[in-house]
């Protein structure tokens, strides 16, 4: 009786320690920059086409939870604009996150080089899904006029 309860607690203990090691390996990104999501920023500023950049930081948990929502603005967006993540704290983007003064994170911007423009997404736009897309779809209907 003794052995069959040892054989069940070190099989119990096996499975559970499995499962735990298989939780780990399979884990989501723990901060924003594990994604990769859209072109760099400079090659994106090469281009004509307009940039939805998204300003963030590592240490924001707020900025790791709209990933999975800016992953699938670019499934949607990418051939409509360059779709770039900026990692605020780095040293080669200080000058452009000065020009934009970033009041907090994450930070959605528009930014249109062709037309000389820089529009800033409000929060309450960027967590609602169908607003984003609302402001998105007004942004390129209001820049294909000007192209004509």
């Amino acid at each position: 009786m003794f052995k069959k309860i040892i054989i069940c607690i070190s099989v119990l203990l096996l499975i559970s320690t499995a499962a735990v090691v298989h939780a780990f390996s399979t884990s989501q990104p723990r901060v924003p920059s594990e994604y990769s999501i859209g072109v760099k920023y400079e090659d994106a500023i090469k281009s004509d086409k307009p940039i939805l950049a998204l300003f963030y930081v590592d240490w924001c948990g707020y900025c790791l939870k709209f990933m999975p929502k800016y992953k699938l603005i670019h499934t949607l967006y990418k051939d409509k604009f360059n779709i770039v993540m900026i990692n605020a704290e780095y040293p080669q983007y200080s000058q452009l996150v000065d020009d934009v003064s970033l009041s907090g994170f994450p930070t959605l911007y528009i930014i249109d080089k062709k037309y000389d423009n820089r529009i800033m997404l409000n929060n309450a736009i960027y967590t609602d899904l169908k607003k984003l897309r609302v402001e998105l779809d007004r942004f390129l209907r209001i820049r294909s006029l000007l192209d004509k």
